[in-house]
């Protein structure tokens, strides 16, 4: 416990002063200093899919450095639980992408996969997203062979979420189908596992003070409803009031953020 308080208090500090004044060494550490977060999120979900760990944690590693970029320190909530839908994002984009049914050559799709590789390098070497011409190069490929194989990725038949998501190590397809890849939403919200802990605190923050006290002291401290109006000075009514309009706001809070992490 000591440890991850220790590890939250140097995040802090870190994007702080990242967001003062943006640097490459300064992104690369807070990744190596979160990049527990990645193979969290990637063990979990390697799981459910037959994509390799390693090109999982890749994708999660881009989703991290996205976060890190779009993570303001003045908002007052944790950057774990503000990075944890960008890096399961990128890592079910990922998914997506490879589950699809038009087949393109096999070394169009390991050009494909090198060039994820490639990109996610030269983001933190460059502290920017790399363009067509710096992939090429370092691929050793021509920019007409790179777009063929951009294109050949990105016109894929949609698929219905009952496709199922093939392996690159096998002929046969998995049972697995790209639904089963996405998290449901709802289960999302009522899982009791520390990533839902995290989003539930993230969307409990976003709350007025006053009403985000009330709520905790109920569910989190067992209070009564009459002890808590004594403690802050109103009647239990108006704690009645404000509990029931900060839970409809935590339900919203959380409905939209599963339904961003599956649209992402």
């Amino acid at each position: 416990m000591a440890y991850q308080t220790s590890l939250q208090s140097q995040t802090m500090e870190m994007l702080v002063s990242y967001r003062q004044k943006p640097s490459v060494q300064l992104r690369n550490r807070l990744v190596r200093l979160n990049m527990g977060l990645v193979r969290k999120v990637a063990h979990r979900l390697a799981h459910q899919c037959a994509e390799p760990y390693e090109d999982l944690e890749q994708c999660g590693f881009l989703g991290l450095i996205t976060a890190i970029e779009r993570f303001d320190p003045t908002q007052g909530y944790a950057f774990s639980s503000f990075a944890v839908p960008y890096i399961r994002g990128e890592i079910l984009h990922f998914l997506r992408d490879r589950a699809n049914t038009v087949r393109i050559p096999r070394r169009w799709q390991q050009l494909s996969r090198d060039g994820a590789k490639v990109r996610q390098a030269l983001t933190m070497e460059l502290g920017r997203h790399p363009s067509d011409q710096e992939i090429a190069d370092e691929l050793d490929l021509s920019m007409q062979e790179w777009r063929a194989v951009k294109l050949a990725a990105s016109n894929r038949v949609p698929l219905s979420l009952n496709a199922r998501v093939s392996s690159h190590h096998h002929q046969s397809d998995s049972m697995m189908t790209l639904g089963d890849t996405l998290m449901d939403a709802r289960c999302q919200i009522m899982q009791t596992n520390q990533e839902d802990r995290l989003e539930l605190q993230q969307a409990l923050d976003q709350l007025e003070d006053r009403t985000r006290e009330m709520i905790e002291s109920v569910f989190v401290h067992q209070l009564s409803r009459q002890e808590v109006a004594q403690r802050i000075g109103v009647s239990p009514v108006t704690v009645t009031r404000r509990i029931k309009k900060g839970i409809d706001e935590l339900v919203g809070l959380l409905q939209k953020s599963a339904a961003l992490q599956v649209e992402v």
